[in-house]
């Protein structure tokens, strides 16, 4: 008698081992799916495994450098914990600021252009965000070389944002959401230091 509920208890782990229950989980807008009880599901690297294994291929596996990154679109709020916090936002009349609350303006779309280079392209406003020669941001209708960006992860956790047209200048806010000039600041400043939000 003492011994039907470990029988019980051993045929429901047997069925749910042999069950194909999906296992959904996603990372940075990519859904990754595994079967349960799948003995030949390759692993995967630690920061992304989980109990139950993975079923990734050898081309969905995590590259150095953000190379899982290129291809995808994200959608993101780069905030800058600067002052009392910013978002910085493109407006439709092109200016470029940072607000302490959360505005439609600014959701920017990073689509990546190489390995580590990014477009900022603001979604509500239609526009680009570019950066001239004498560190001034602007906004842009059209894409064009001033609107790359460079991506750069910090010790931090935060990203920094180099123009790639123009190496050594960098986004930057003030302390009251104004932009700064892109050669009047370095990545050691926190006026540079960006957290990509959802």
């Amino acid at each position: 008698m003492s011994l039907l509920p470990l029988l019980i208890c051993g045929l429901l782990v047997q069925c749910w081992s042999s069950a194909a229950f999906p296992l959904v989980r996603t990372t940075s807008n990519v859904t990754v799916e595994s079967r349960l009880g799948q003995p030949d599901t390759p692993p995967c690297n630690g920061s992304q495994a989980w109990t139950w294994g993975c079923q990734w291929d050898q081309g969905d596996r995590l590259a150095k450098d953000g190379e899982h990154l290129m291809g995808i679109k994200r959608h993101r709020r780069l905030f800058c914990q600067v002052g009392i916090g910013f978002h910085i936002v493109v407006l439709p009349d092109g200016k470029i600021t940072g607000v302490h609350r959360v505005d439609r303006y600014s959701l920017l779309e990073m689509s990546p252009v190489e390995r580590g280079v990014v477009t900022l392209f603001g979604v509500r406003s239609g526009l680009f965000i570019a950066m001239n020669s004498s560190g001034h941001l602007y906004s842009s209708v059209h894409y064009g070389p001033e609107c790359d960006f460079r991506e750069q992860l910090l010790a931090n956790h935060y990203n920094a944002y180099e123009s790639a047209a123009h190496p050594g200048m960098y986004i930057g806010l003030s302390r009251t959401g104004r932009t700064k000039r892109g050669d009047r600041v370095t990545p050691t400043m926190s006026v540079t230091h960006f957290l990509p939000r959802l």
